[in-house]
């Protein structure tokens, strides 16, 4: 039976990525996959205390995004309700009537403002946004604001 010198076996082959086959001169994959193979005995389980500490805050930050988005909506419904109540006092409505379209369009609690200056009207609609399910109460709303200008129309 012969004797093979550990450090001849994987001559000319490649098994640990030099001609010499010496092991502290083995390529990157070698050392990457002992240092890889005898961490994750000794880390197991961290990937889940990982997830657990980034779940929240990726909740926050979506949390926080569907907060913007219905701050743009808001937005869109107050100047949707300036322009619809500057339309209504141009073509002559009565003041009443005009305000009543606005508040159909903006959202509940806004305050419609109407002021008349010669030939235009300035309609100003204001309203105040809260965080999303009450979740951000200890925090100031948003105050969200529109003003429309429109000509009188000739009678």
């Amino acid at each position: 039976m012969a004797v093979r010198d550990h450090r001849s076996a994987g001559v000319g082959r490649g098994l640990r990525g030099t001609a010499t086959g010496h092991p502290r001169a083995a390529g990157p994959r070698a050392v990457c996959s002992r240092a890889a193979g005898s961490r994750a005995a000794g880390e197991r389980g961290s990937v889940t205390a990982e997830t657990a500490m980034v779940l929240p805050a990726l909740a926050a930050v979506a949390l926080g995004l569907v907060w913007l988005l219905s701050l743009a909506a808001t937005q869109v419904r107050v100047v949707d309700a300036a322009r619809e109540t500057a339309r209504a006092v141009a073509r002559d409505d009565a003041a009443g009537s005009a305000t009543a379209l606005g508040r159909r369009v903006a959202p509940d609690g806004s305050r419609i403002t109407v002021r008349e200056d010669g030939d235009t009207v300035v309609v100003r609609v204001r309203t105040e946004v809260h965080g999303p399910g009450g979740l951000f109460g200890f925090l100031p709303g948003v105050d969200v604001r529109a003003e429309a200008v429109a000509a009188r129309e000739p009678q």
